[in-house]
């Protein structure tokens, strides 16, 4: 047990480097941002100081991890489900529902590409509607060749063949709503028309 311990413990220290160079901060940066003195800190690193909690916690805020992450804990069969972002065809998707069925929410990134993809338009059962938040999103819908900018929202058939794609090689990051077997987003209030 004492040998896991300090195996455990004994990787700290590259973890803790690895983060603070990942993030391109200075030992003297990350010295203001926890109050652990720049020699502690560089011990720690190396592994000529033994971490403990006073010192773990700061430097676990100071770099946004969990505590877990930052010590290499084992996985403690938590039976919750925790969404992870998928890749698929360059395209990065984020569940952002949990339940099974009915309208499902994600968040979508294209990735800035130096290539512009050719459309391939798909069709399936079900219903989709985007809303744009950053960047340029070509949307081919049917006959359709349309540029869709933020705060720009899109709804379709998805039996209507269909692409997404970035409009001009630069990051894209979308809302989707999509209910498989035809749901669509019922909108219950719309502004007043202008007079």
């Amino acid at each position: 047990m004492d040998d896991d311990l300090d195996a455990a413990l004994g990787a700290v220290g590259p973890r803790l480097r690895a983060l603070r160079r990942e993030r391109e901060t200075t030992l003297a940066e990350l010295s203001a941002a926890t109050g652990i003195s720049v020699s502690t800190l560089s011990r720690l690193e190396s592994g000529a100081r033994r971490p403990n909690l006073e010192l773990l916690l700061p430097l676990a805020r100071a770099h946004g991890v969990a505590l877990d992450e930052l010590v290499g804990a084992p996985p403690t069969g938590d039976p919750r489900i925790h969404l992870r972002p998928v890749t698929r065809g360059g395209m990065t998707m984020l569940p952002l529902t949990r339940r099974a069925g009915g309208i499902q929410a994600y968040k979508l990134v294209i990735p800035a590409s130096s290539s512009r993809r050719e459309p391939h338009p798909q069709t399936h059962e079900g219903y989709e509607w985007l809303y744009v938040l950053n960047g340029r999103l070509r949307l081919v819908l049917g006959e359709r060749d349309l540029v869709l900018t933020p705060g720009e929202a899109a709804e379709f058939d998805t039996r209507v063949p269909h692409w997404f794609g970035a409009a001009d090689g630069e990051a894209v990051e979308f809302l989707s709503l999509f209910g498989s077997q035809g749901e669509r987003a019922h909108l219950r209030a719309r502004p007043a028309a202008k007079r």
